[in-house]
């Protein structure tokens, strides 16, 4: 054995003191790459024209239009379904309308156990998991809730029908909270910045489903949005609580966007902002919130279906861009998993593909050949061309020059409607059995009491 005298073992000790001090970049090595953070927020029915970026004239919204300067516009981007529970089912499982588990809208179908949803697949990367706002997945402390689902922790409506109202008890992990009359949004949002907070040292996927503007048009008298437009001559007075909703998110995602910045994640944080399908109301001559697109929600056409997306991740997505590509809901799955690096999570047959490469500017983006949804009809996007119909009645439109779909050519192109007949005829499967397991309104309800037989009193 070598011997090391007293000089030769000081020396030895300080190059690998020095070693041991010197970041892992100046020995050659790269320290791994933390994971980015994502936040997804998906508000409930605002329409696709009710942002400032997208064309409102009468909305207020500066912080998600500033986002949309410092990331990309997807012009092109839907839902996966026309109504709320659908889109949120094709959005956790990767799976089109004619596959996902959820297709009736009634409130209370849950996922089933052997579903894997976005927050599973992201929990094998590490990922902190929570959700804030209207699930619609599951009821409360059943198959198919968030925290049966992959979310570490979930607050806010189950059921889909108690989000019908802002002035109402919610739910932590099933348990239910009272709220003594406040506002159930305002809540939500605090408990979306608390779970930022709380995780701001390790991966954390923050899913916000809020639930504004939907359902009952409601917002406080003291909320500072709504003073922007309760003196407007609008006659339809819901048309400026939508309007006071909108801004009153808005400043909310201005709120999550300075506290990333509070926090230095700003840089390892992506943000995407959409809706989960068309405006409940259009409010033509007032906000116009589907332009010259036709129907709105529960519509298969543009107006039902298409929605805003804005992503914004500084220093990672180039800022100013708009892009034309169409994708959907079922797309969010493999997107997530691949940015937080496990792809190999993603179930084999889910229908989406990721849209990373073009959020990022890195590689080739692959395309859909195809969009599908089915809600009482089919509809397919084949590049410019849509189909609308069932049983071999086709509509078809060319979106490239009628967005409006005033214009029915199908029989100017019978090898397209043919060929998306057959999407039609093998895209869509039969669901499995629709059980709602209730209705949860969230209402208390008095016990039924006999009335006393009249013979017999």
């Amino acid at each position: 054995m070598k011997k090391v005298n007293r000089r030769g073992f000081l020396k030895s000790a300080a190059v690998g003191a020095i070693g041991l001090a010197l970041p892992l970049r100046a020995i050659g090595k790269e320290p791994p790459a933390r994971k980015p953070n994502i936040i997804f927020i998906m508000v409930d029915d605002m329409g696709y024209h009710d942002l400032g970026c997208f064309g409102s004239k009468t909305i207020l919204t500066p912080n998600i239009d500033k986002m949309c300067a410092e990331g990309v516009k997807f012009t092109d981007c839907y839902s996966g379904d026309t109504v709320c529970a659908p889109a949120r089912s094709t959005l956790m499982t990767g799976l089109h309308k004619g596959h996902t588990p959820v297709r009736g809208n009634s409130g209370g179908i849950p996922l089933r156990p052997e579903d894997v949803t976005v927050a599973e697949v992201l929990k094998k990367a590490g990922y902190a998991t929570g959700a804030f706002g209207k699930w619609g997945l599951g009821n409360q402390g059943k198959d198919g809730a968030a925290e049966r689902q992959g979310f570490d922790l979930f607050f806010g409506y189950y059921n889909q029908w108690h989000a019908h109202t802002y002035y109402t008890h919610l739910f932590r992990n099933s348990v239910k909270v009272e709220l003594d009359g406040r506002y159930t949004h305002h809540a939500i949002f605090d408990e979306t910045i608390k779970f930022i907070k709380a995780n701001k040292d390790r991966p954390f996927f923050c899913y916000c489903p809020w639930t504004p503007p939907h359902a009952a048009y409601q917002i406080p008298d003291d909320e500072p949005a709504w003073a922007m437009y309760k003196d407007k001559p609008w006659k339809d007075k819901s048309a400026k609580v939508v309007a006071a909703m909108d801004s009153m998110m808005d400043r909310q995602v201005g709120e999550i966007l300075a506290l990333l910045k509070e926090l230095k994640i700003d840089d390892n944080t992506i943000v995407f902002f959409t809706s989960d399908n068309g405006a409940a109301k259009r409010f033509d001559g007032i906000h116009n919130s589907c332009g010259k697109m036709k129907g709105h929600k529960r519509s298969m056409n543009e107006g039902g279906i298409r929605v805003p997306m804005v992503v914004r991740w500084p220093g990672k997505i180039k800022p100013g861009q708009v892009s034309d590509l169409p994708w959907y809901f079922p797309d969010v799955m493999p997107t997530l998993a691949e940015l937080g690096g496990v792809s190999k999570e993603v179930p084999k047959n889910v229908d989406g593909i990721s849209i990373a490469a073009t959020l990022l500017g890195e590689g080739e983006q692959k395309k859909h050949e195809y969009l599908f949804w089915s809600s009482g009809s089919h509809a397919v996007r084949m590049g410019k061309w849509k189909g609308i119909g069932k049983g071999g009645k086709i509509r078809l439109y060319d979106l490239s020059k009628d967005i409006g779909e005033a214009n029915d050519v199908a029989a100017e192109h019978p090898d397209i409607v043919k060929k998306i007949s057959e999407i039609m005829e093998t895209e869509w499967v039969a669901p499995r059995k629709q059980v709602d397991d209730g209705k949860y309104t969230g209402r208390e309800r008095k016990p039924k009491t006999k009335k006393p037989n009249k013979k017999n009193a």
